[in-house]
């Protein structure tokens, strides 16, 4: 087990508009932001299209239609980040797993992210799991 402690910090409100990417809009935006760790608070919108990886399988699976996002989480920060998504489709079916590229927001959604100081989340290369993984590690405050 790996652990490091942090402490609250500032609280994020976004809202992404139809059309934009969540991943690719959360990474251009903890770039230009300097977030070195933050987790996902809550999300609620929608999407038009969902990529989503399953576990245990290498590719993503894009979902087409009117999806209600019913749950967001993860960790992220300029280092990179790790989220998983939960959508509904219009009959209430539920399908999720790791939010990849190709979730593009349908009419907004809406994400709260706290933002955590003193430590910095990277992402290396595990080779117990095969993947890049979290390797969190305090910074000055």
């Amino acid at each position: 087990m790996i652990h490091t402690a942090g402490r609250p910090y500032q609280l994020h409100t976004l809202r992404l508009w139809p059309g934009e990417d969540l991943r690719a809009t959360l990474a251009l935006w903890c770039s230009e932001q300097g977030i070195e760790a933050a987790a996902i608070v809550s999300a609620v919108g929608s999407l038009s299209t969902a990529g989503i990886r399953y576990g245990g399988r290498p590719e993503s699976t894009l979902l087409e239609g009117d999806l209600e996002v019913c749950g967001l989480s993860g960790t992220l920060s300029r280092h990179g980040m790790h989220l998983h998504l939960s959508v509904a489709d219009h009959n209430g079916s539920m399908t999720g797993g790791h939010a990849s590229i190709g979730c593009i927001v349908r009419t907004t959604l809406e994400i709260v992210v706290q933002e955590i100081g003193g430590i910095r989340y990277l992402r290396k290369h595990d080779d117990r799991t095969g993947y890049d993984e979290l390797f969190p590690e305090a910074i000055a405050p």
